[in-house]
């Protein structure tokens, strides 16, 4: 691909389409939604079930540091975006799949709703460096 005679211009495109506010704010509410499953643990107070906080700091700082890279990078990075829908959906289960885990009402509400978040934020994302939605073609 990097030998493509069009690389330029599709790097510019896809930087052009970073730069629009609908792409802008997908990638920083993204990047919040992994900030907040990285500290969710300690938030919600499940620090004590140190399989899952750890599960959930690694994935919650993967998501955030994905948007920090599409926000800024956008051109280059583009083709990462299908993570985060799988970074949401594991954050969805993990409650149930992460063993030794004593689950409570407050930590299965928090998991469900930052992995819905995540991966309806992250098929966004896909979706815009696809061209699905952009709206100029």
């Amino acid at each position: 691909m990097h030998t493509h005679p069009d690389i330029v211009e599709m790097r510019e495109r896809y930087d052009r389409m970073g730069e629009q506010p609908t792409v802008q704010v997908t990638d920083g509410l993204m990047m919040v939604a992994g900030l907040y499953a990285a500290a969710s643990a300690w938030i919600i107070g499940f620090a004590d079930q140190t399989a899952l906080a750890t599960t959930n700091l690694i994935c919650g700082l993967a998501v955030a540091l994905l948007a920090m890279a599409l926000g800024s990078a956008y051109g280059r990075t583009h083709g990462l975006a299908f993570v985060a829908p799988l970074l949401g959906l594991w954050l969805f289960v993990s409650p149930w799949l992460v063993s030794g885990v004593d689950t409570s009402t407050s930590m299965i509400w928090s998991h469900v709703i930052v992995g819905a978040i995540v991966f309806v934020l992250g098929v966004a994302a896909a979706a815009m460096g696809t061209g699905l939605m952009d709206r100029s073609r």
